[in-house]
């Protein structure tokens, strides 16, 4: 199968002037690398495309692919991960991953707060604070913890995220807000052990890869998996497989509520009682083999890089088989 490729690669948008912290999203060649190969052990033919601006101009130029397996992240707006997969659907290309519309929602995490909440998946109560004068409105019981409200990779969430009084939440509401030129997402804490899922599937096939806790070391921020933490996870993480039935099952319950593809990750945090939250979901999850939470996961459970890529590309396969009108 002639497969395309598109990624943000990191190091082109490093020499444009971006910071670390702005593209630390984006994709290093080591990860292209590894897509590149373990596809091509995998009998498919690789073309690599790059970014949006990239695959504009193949597209115009009359290029075309059986597949496109996408990790692009995207740059501006807070739909960005959804525009090539919407490029993509202009064409009629079929494309690893889900939907432009489920990406779209997933990086806002109030709207998907909305629409678990819909479909019963237990989540903290929350606010969005828009301007400054909202912090003001905030009726949650502190503590709280607040986050950019469509980051990635744990951009925006510090030490300073748990927050005790209203001065807190204003201290970081200033911050964030000019900083990040979005709303902010403020949620009632949940104190409890955090956890990662690995999704693989679509539909009621959909299954649970492995459910890892992220256990915070003494020298880690204690307040989450701040950015500092997953950044420094060597010094500051401990990863382990556990046995949770219960966080499985909200985590399937909210891969299959957003209609997610593929593969992904839904991260799951407990309260105090020790029930489980959906926090958030990943449904465009890192593939880095190195330290990519999804790739760890696989690792951990003796599942090989290679057997997770391939998987991934049966089941978008699998979902064009049964989209044909001769299926």
């Amino acid at each position: 199968m002639l497969i395309g490729l598109t990624y943000n690669l990191r190091s082109e948008y490093l020499s444009r002037g971006f910071t670390a912290e702005q593209v630390a999203e984006f994709d290093c060649e080591e990860t292209v690398d590894a897509l590149d190969a373990a596809l091509t052990r995998g009998g498919h033919d690789v073309v690599r495309i790059g970014n949006l601006e990239s695959l504009m101009a193949r597209l115009l130029n009359g290029e075309r692919w059986e597949l496109v397996f996408n990790i692009a992240e995207g740059l501006n707006g807070a739909g960005r991960e959804a525009q090539i997969p919407a490029l993509l659907d202009a064409f009629g290309i079929p494309h690893t991953f889900s939907d432009t519309e489920v990406l779209a929602v997933a990086l806002d995490k109030s709207l998907t707060n909305a629409v678990m909440k819909s479909h019963g998946v237990p989540v903290a109560d929350s606010a969005v604070v828009r301007t400054m004068s909202d912090c003001a409105r905030v009726s949650l019981e502190y503590p709280l913890f607040a986050k950019p409200v469509a980051e990635g990779t744990s951009r925006g969430i510090t030490a300073m995220s748990l927050i005790h009084d209203p001065q807190e939440l204003t201290r970081y509401c200033h911050s964030a807000l000019a900083t990040f030129k979005q709303p902010v997402l403020v949620e009632r804490y949940l104190p409890g052990r955090e956890f990662t899922v690995g999704m693989l599937g679509n539909g009621e096939d959909a299954q649970v890869l492995g459910v890892m806790e992220v256990v915070l070391l003494e020298q880690a921020d204690a307040s989450g998996y701040t950015y500092d933490n997953k950044q420094q996870y060597e010094n500051r993480v401990d990863y382990r497989i556990v046995d949770e039935p219960e966080v499985a099952q909200v985590a399937k319950q909210a891969w299959g509520a957003l209609n997610c593809l593929d593969a992904g990750r839904v991260d799951i945090r407990m309260d105090a009682a020790g029930k489980p939250h959906f926090l958030e979901v990943n449904p465009l999850a890192g593939l880095n083999p190195s330290y990519s939470d999804l790739c760890i996961l696989c690792r951990l459970q003796g599942l090989s890089y290679d057997w997770l890529i391939t998987s991934i590309v049966d089941s978008a396969c699998q979902r064009r088989q049964n989209q044909s009108p001769d299926s």
